[in-house]
C-alpha cells in the first residue's frame, strides 16, 4: 500500500468532494479515510488514498489535481506519507 495525504481547502462550493472524488476514481486511486469540514463558508478537506493501484505516476497525480484545484477555486495538494513520518521524527 502506497499511502498519501490529499487536503482541499477553498471557498465551499457545490461540488468540490463529487470533482475530487471523480478523478481519484478516474485515476484508481482509493480513498482510505475522509474527513471534511466547513468552517465559516470555507471548506477544508483531508484524505488518506491508497496509490498504490493507480492508473498515473505520483508526480502527474499531484499535478493534475493542483490544476483541478485551480478549475474549482481550492488549493490541493497530494504529498506522499513519507513525509509527514518523517516529520515527526525530526
Amino acid at each position: 500500500m502506497h499511502k498519501s495525504i490529499l487536503t482541499v481547502v477553498g471557498k465551499d462550493q457545490v461540488g468540490i468532494i463529487a470533482k475530487v472524488c471523480s478523478y481519484l476514481a478516474d485515476s484508481n486511486v482509493n480513498i482510505l479515510d475522509i474527513s471534511q469540514t466547513i468552517v465559516d463558508g470555507f471548506f477544508n478537506m483531508m484524505m488518506i488514498v491508497d496509490t498504490n493501484k493507480a492508473a498515473k505516476e505520483f508526480s502527474l497525480l499531484s499535478s493534475e489535481l493542483e490544476e483541478l484545484g485551480g478549475r474549482i477555486g481550492c488549493i490541493v495538494k497530494l504529498q506522499r506519507e513519507e513525509i509527514f513520518e518523517s516529520m515527526q521524527r525530526i
